[in-house]
């Protein structure tokens, strides 16, 4: 699996771990950024890994940045984009299994490395269930193809 991971200055440190993390799950990894720990702007590194995961060029996206709040309002712009924004090992679970995302969204200063790593690690590992859930992505896909 090919994952790209965007960050801006409040999830750069993190960022460090959580490539070491995908690594050991023999994942590629592209790293869209950002290169250090001054201010950036979020949505310079979440579009171009939502895009990257529309486009096909990554399988999954991970971003991070101080709540997670911003970078998943700019992936969610990207056509073809379900970014969740999660804290929690139920929700990450959940939400691919559910809801199929595609990016997931983190918040540095919300939760703490440990927990951001197994959230990311039960994310990538969890399976689309399908049935009446994809019906339900369907209809999302729909309204997204008319409407932009």
């Amino acid at each position: 699996m090919k994952v790209a991971i965007g960050t801006d200055h409040g999830g750069f440190e993190l960022k460090k771990e959580m490539i070491n993390l995908l690594e050991e799950m023999n994942m590629e990894v592209v790293d869209v950024g950002c290169d250090c720990p001054d201010s950036v702007d979020y949505p310079d590194y979440g579009i171009p890994v939502a895009e990257m995961v529309a486009n096909g060029q990554a399988d999954r996206g991970i971003l991070i940045c101080g709540t997670g709040i911003g970078m998943s309002i700019a992936a969610n712009k990207v056509k073809g984009i379900r970014c969740a924004l999660v804290h929690d090992l139920f929700t990450a679970k959940v939400t691919r299994e559910h809801n199929d995302t595609n990016v997931l969204a983190m918040g540095a200063r919300v939760i703490g490395p440990g927990l951001a790593l197994e959230i990311a690690r039960t994310w990538l590992s969890a399976e689309f269930e399908g049935g009446r859930h994809a019906t339900r992505i369907g209809k999302i896909a729909a309204y997204e193809a008319d409407n932009r």
